[in-house]
């Protein structure tokens, strides 16, 4: 497990990693983009769009495997875990790219929706983050007005 940054809550990835709210978000955001290119008459980049977003979840979950199958070792190896990544992030990116040259120019939403999902990806994770950022200053801003308030009125 790595350290928090100076001051940051520590989150669990568990709390801050919720597939099922991904997926849901994919799904809404594929029938979107489906709708969208429809009306521009490609449908189809829509659905590959989708195809995207649903790589960048398997990889997600994959790392969460991954993560939790060398965390568990007596002795785990960063090494291990690199090249893990590296395997699983080079064929995801081939099967990307593969679609997108084999239905190419609509299969490049393939590769739009693996990017747009890394970037729903952080925000999933840091969103939990700053929330309890927020309550915490709230709370000690809260505790620290009471003193202070009643300091000022001379209670």
């Amino acid at each position: 497990m790595t350290t928090p940054a100076q001051g940051a809550p520590l989150v669990a990835p568990s709390v801050a990693f919720r597939p099922t709210r991904l997926f849901v978000i994919c799904v809404v955001l594929t029938a979107l983009a489906t709708l969208a290119t429809w009306q521009l008459g490609h449908p189809t980049v829509g659905l590959f769009f989708g195809v995207g977003l649903a790589l960048g979840l398997i990889n997600a979950l994959l790392v969460r495997r991954s993560v939790a199958s060398v965390a568990a070792e007596a002795n785990p190896l960063k090494r291990k875990l690199a090249l893990n990544s590296m395997t699983r992030l080079a064929i995801l990116t081939a099967i990307g790219l593969a679609i997108a040259f084999v239905f190419k120019p609509e299969g490049l939403g393939v590769v739009f929706g693996m990017a747009l999902f890394q970037i729903l990806l952080v925000f999933s994770a840091v969103l939990p983050v700053a929330k309890k950022i927020r309550a915490e200053d709230a709370e000690a801003a809260t505790a620290g007005g009471a003193t202070t308030e009643g300091e000022t009125t001379g209670e």
